[in-house]
């Protein structure tokens, strides 16, 4: 398997781990408040207690599959925009990485709070909400309060897609639409919406690039 068919299948994958997270988010875990400022700490906290492992499985999969596939994609995107500019394209594979690598330390975080609240909740409630909260809050930092590594690594891809026409116009279009989403979770006010904008445009951007490489090695 090629670089470029790896790339356009690990772009389908990260599509896929997002649509997961979402599935999850609007069916078990909004009325919990994840997604917004006003999560409910103690709801989540039985919830976790409830059903041991979901949210386990919701981080592993939106943050740890999704960051190892990210990285193959950054890389096999780079490698493709440095035939047009070498330079541009080492910042962006750059950016990129460390979007993956907040992505995956927010993973991790997400999973180690999980596994000592779950351990602290039978014995102390409260402990184990104040625990989750502080980690939470760790988490978020890092990989789901704000958008801001993605947004302008994808920006940069779909900037040098533009001068290089080495990516479809359709895509970079939906690409700077996703990009600039999520720079707006910057603006407190509307942060929560930007962040939903920006993960459900982030799907089609994935599925186009995913698609445009995979077509590519196919023609090439």
């Amino acid at each position: 398997m090629t670089l470029t068919r790896a790339g356009g299948l690990a772009a389908l994958m990260c599509a896929g781990t997002y649509l997961f997270g979402f599935a999850l988010l609007v069916t078990l875990l909004a009325p919990l408040g994840f997604g917004t400022d006003q999560i409910d700490v103690q709801a989540v906290m039985a919830f976790n207690h409830q059903r041991p492992g979901l949210l386990t499985v919701w981080n592993t999969t939106i943050y740890i599959v999704n960051a190892l596939a990210l990285a193959l994609l950054v890389v096999s995107l780079s490698a493709r925009l440095r035939t047009f500019d070498p330079g541009w394209a080492s910042v962006t594979h750059a950016i990129g990485l460390i979007w993956a690598t907040l992505v995956l330390g927010a993973g991790m975080i997400a999973n180690v709070a999980i596994e000592k609240v779950s351990a602290l909740y039978p014995t102390d409630p409260e402990g184990a909400a104040v625990l989750w909260s502080v980690m939470h809050s760790v988490e978020s930092g890092l990989g789901g309060g704000n958008e801001i590594a993605g947004a302008v690594w994808i920006c940069c891809v779909s900037i040098l897609g533009i001068a290089s026409r080495t990516i479809p116009s359709a895509t970079n279009f939906v690409g700077l639409c996703t990009g600039l989403s999520g720079l707006a979770t910057l603006i407190v006010p509307i942060g929560d919406i930007a962040g939903a904008v920006f993960g459900l445009s982030a799907i089609a951007w994935f599925i186009l690039i995913g698609l445009h490489l995979i077509r590519f090695q196919r023609q090439a």
